[in-house]
């Protein structure tokens, strides 16, 4: 599906800023009845454009007051595969994120923490000790101005 409307790209906005929001509400919002929104939902949904709906919660709030992005260096690539390593890695749940990246490391993480020693803990007792791991890179984030969101 690559054609999108006007009203498909507002639809879109919306459910961006708010993705608790009624079909009827929507529909009001961009012209629709609350089922001709509802399929155009329905349709975006089924051809995936829209992948999922998330709930954003407030870390700080929830006692993870650091988070740092972490760089991996695999240090034996042949001897771990990058799957097993993914599958590793994810399990720990402090890792909100692990992307794969190309440059200088093998892999980007977000790694949330109550404070700097138990990000400490996590990093020497959980990332550090998985086999494969060669050089580590952190990086405390100090504050974030924009957050993903719509394209």
């Amino acid at each position: 599906m690559t054609e999108f409307d006007e009203i498909d790209l507002a639809l879109l906005r919306l459910l961006a800023e708010d993705a608790t929001q009624s079909a009827g509400a929507l529909g009001r919002e961009v012209g629709l009845s609350q089922p001709a929104a509802w399929r155009r939902i329905k349709r975006l949904t089924d051809h995936g454009v829209i992948a999922g709906r998330r709930l954003d919660l407030d870390r700080e709030a929830l006692g993870f007051g650091v988070t740092v992005f972490l760089g991996v260096k695999l240090a034996t690539k042949g001897r771990i595969s990058l799957d097993d390593f993914e599958r590793a890695v994810s399990a720990i749940p402090e890792v909100q994120t692990v992307e794969h990246v190309l440059g200088l490391y093998d892999y980007r993480l977000r790694v949330v923490a109550r404070d700097i020693s138990d990000f400490e803990r996590v990093l020497r007792r959980r990332i550090m000790t998985m086999p494969g791991v060669g050089d580590v890179e952190a990086n405390v984030l100090l504050s974030e101005e924009r957050r993903p969101g719509p394209i």
